[in-house]
């Protein structure tokens, strides 16, 4: 075996192996906890006697995916119950795939874990693509035998808020106008919840805050490369994070669960405690 050679196969040994700790690294990476990311937020029409309060936000559960098992769906809701929010909200895809049998399968699962979260406010959803695209009513049901409440194109009042649900625009089922409408005449501070954060730039001024899913935050982020692929309209403006812009806040979570490839690198699932508060109160936990 000359020198080169076995030059050329060490080299090829060595990326081979990063090969599989990178992935190791994913997978790993995709199938633990989720990453508590925190914030502070001051909303316009805040009521004058109403504390702040403190919501958790989370999407993409993606039962039956590769990386979500019943009982890591257990876990993760577990851990969210011990941050003890005042309301959760969940920017749907709670299925994984396409097919009706997979959402009918998932429904016991989801109302299982779904009855093990109880904030002083309730737990709101609404639905996500791949929710719409399998069987919605199935999802919706297993989420309302839990006690969560399912917003499609509604709106109600949790506390301080007034929330409106808008359907998912990624499968074409929003109704971002209508629902604003009806959300105007509650009282309260405004926020709206939707799955996919492609209408963010369809929000009237007078809708300072919206909560979204649907990107993963890339769920793939390589170095010097960011994001292999972000399925969204606007693709990297409404990406990941935190995103102000002309008055309105956009706060877009990581998700829990993984499409595709059971792999997360650089996106780890994430859940935001976001404390909402008035204009004139003050923000008593710092951002981490």
């Amino acid at each position: 075996m000359t020198r080169t050679l076995r030059y050329t196969l060490l080299v090829l040994a060595i990326a081979v192996l990063a090969g599989c700790a990178v992935i190791a690294y994913a997978y790993r990476e995709a199938h633990g906890g989720a990453v508590v990311r925190q914030a502070s937020i001051a909303l316009p029409n805040w009521p004058a006697d109403a504390p702040p309060i403190t919501v958790a936000l989370a999407s993409d559960i993606h039962v039956g995916g590769g990386s979500m098992s019943p009982a890591r769906l257990g876990r993760l809701i577990d851990q969210i119950a011990a941050e003890r929010p005042d309301l959760a909200l969940f920017a749907g895809d709670f299925i994984d795939g396409h097919d009706a049998r997979t959402a009918r399968a998932a429904a016991p699962v989801l109302t299982a874990a779904f009855r093990r979260l109880r904030p002083p406010l309730g737990t709101v959803a609404v639905l996500g693509n791949h929710d719409n695209d399998s069987d919605p009513a199935s999802v919706a049901a297993a989420l309302r035998r839990a006690g969560v409440t399912v917003l499609e194109n509604a709106v109600m009042r949790a506390g301080p808020l007034a929330v409106g649900g808008v359907g998912d625009a990624y499968s074409g089922h929003d109704r971002l106008e209508d629902t604003a409408r009806r959300l105007r005449p509650l009282p309260g501070a405004r926020l709206m919840l939707t799955h996919s954060p492609d209408v963010a730039p369809r929000l009237s001024e007078d809708m300072p805050l919206l909560l979204a899913g649907h990107t993963h935050c890339g769920q793939i982020v390589l170095p010097l490369l960011g994001a292999l692929w972000i399925p969204a309209r606007h693709g990297r403006r409404y990406g990941c994070g935190i995103i102000r812009e002309r008055g309105r806040t956009v706060v877009v979570g990581a998700g829990l669960g993984t499409s595709l490839l059971p792999l997360r690198f650089g996106a780890p699932p994430d859940v935001w405690l976001l404390r909402l508060h008035g204009a004139q109160q003050p923000a008593p936990r710092a951002s981490r």
